[in-house]
């Protein structure tokens, strides 16, 4: 069992930066593939980045590609997501994820998520 807690959204500027975090419970953090999602207004939950146990191996959506950076720290128990560049279309509830799988799709912990609201 993980559990997931965020942190680190708020209200930015466009333009502007955010880092978010998700702290993991347990002691087999590194066991885990960790993703970051999100979710906006009225539309579906979408991948943003997944990086895999070690940290040694990310993926991007092609929409944050180069804008977005998703690091680990396993002895920390964290991961990291820092957006920069932000656009007010990155709005969303962003929620991290863990699955001992590493993918862009089905995860099997999540986090209750974190609100970014990037103005114009």
């Amino acid at each position: 069992q993980v559990q997931l807690v965020e942190s680190g959204g708020g209200l930015v500027q466009a333009g502007g930066s955010l880092r978010l975090s998700c702290a993991a419970s347990g002691r087999t953090f590194s066991s885990y593939a960790m993703g970051w999602f999100r979710q906006a207004p009225g539309k579906e939950r979408e991948f943003v980045a997944a990086i895999s146990w070690g940290g040694s191996r990310t993926t991007y959506a092609d929409s944050v590609k180069g804008r977005f950076t998703i690091s680990r720290d396993n002895a920390k128990n964290t991961v990291y997501l820092q957006m920069n560049s932000l656009k007010p279309e990155d709005t969303a509830v962003y929620y991290c994820a863990a699955d001992r799988r590493y993918s862009q799709g089905e995860y099997d912990y999540w986090g209750q998520g974190t609100q970014v609201t990037v103005s114009s």
